[in-house]
């Protein structure tokens, strides 16, 4: 009786602790890992989590019916937290590499990565031929680190979790230049006097949402969801809202 009894409370115990959890748990509501620092593509303000890549997601969860939940971390453990169901969608302007591809899935694309040099002006950087022997400021396991490695193989590359350090020690003195998202770059040369982009590079990856790789009927949703709000002209409108001055790729202007 008494081991019944036991048994019994391990399995309500157990019961009500999967009811306590994530997105495995029949919660109808999506965790969403970003950051909290990366404008204009993903950030917190007065509280709230925006930024293009953000809003655009909103928009896509209201079209089919989604709740989504905003959380922050690093970007340099986002994959693994999507990977192992920590958080259900990556959302951060997450450029889809066959590396990555190995850890989680991606949506269909919704933007194409483009990069930024961004120094003092009396730092001497123009572009990657300046930077030989310089320390130049990245976010760990973005494509800002590899392109530096595979680009400016001399340069002294300093790895941090964020975008926000980066800056701090590049507006400190401590870096002669960095390299961020251009659209970030960009923000941080008009809001820091002395720091301009002094180069932009432009590429054909594309940007997607990251899913669990299994997670199929996710990636379906979000993907019928990029299309509608491409269709209806709300990736559009959430485009200039925060990258006015960045070009509009054909795939994304609005139309059936």
């Amino acid at each position: 009786m008494r081991k019944t009894i036991v048994t019994a409370l391990t399995a309500t115990l157990l019961a009500a602790l999967t009811a306590c959890g994530g997105s495995d748990s029949g919660s109808d509501t999506l965790r969403v890992g970003t950051l909290s620092d990366s404008k204009p593509n993903a950030y917190q303000e007065n509280g709230t989590f925006t930024g293009f890549d953000n809003e655009l997601l909103k928009a896509i969860a209201q079209q089919e019916g989604l709740k989504v939940e905003f959380v922050a971390t690093d970007f340099s453990s986002l994959l693994g937290q999507v990977a192992n169901g920590t958080f259900d969608i990556g959302s951060s302007a997450i450029a889809q590499t066959d590396a990555r591809r190995k850890t989680v899935g991606f949506s269909a694309p919704y933007n194409y990565q483009a990069l930024g040099i961004a120094a003092n002006g009396t730092a001497g950087i123009t572009d990657e031929n300046s930077l030989a022997g310089k320390r130049i400021g990245v976010v760990q396991g973005t494509v800002s680190d590899t392109w530096l490695a595979s680009n400016a193989p001399t340069a002294q590359a300093v790895r941090f979790p964020n975008d926000a350090a980066v800056l701090s020690a590049l507006k400190s003195g401590a870096l002669n230049g960095a390299v961020f998202d251009q659209a970030t770059a960009e923000d941080y040369a008009k809001n820091n006097a002395g720091l301009k982009v002094t180069k932009a590079i432009t590429t054909t990856i594309p940007h997607g949402f990251a899913v669990k790789k299994d997670n199929t009927e996710l990636i379906g949703k979000i993907n019928n969801g990029i299309k509608k709000v491409v269709a209806d002209g709300t990736w559009l409108k959430v485009h200039d809202r925060f990258e006015p001055t960045a070009p509009v790729p054909a795939d994304f202007k609005p139309g059936p």
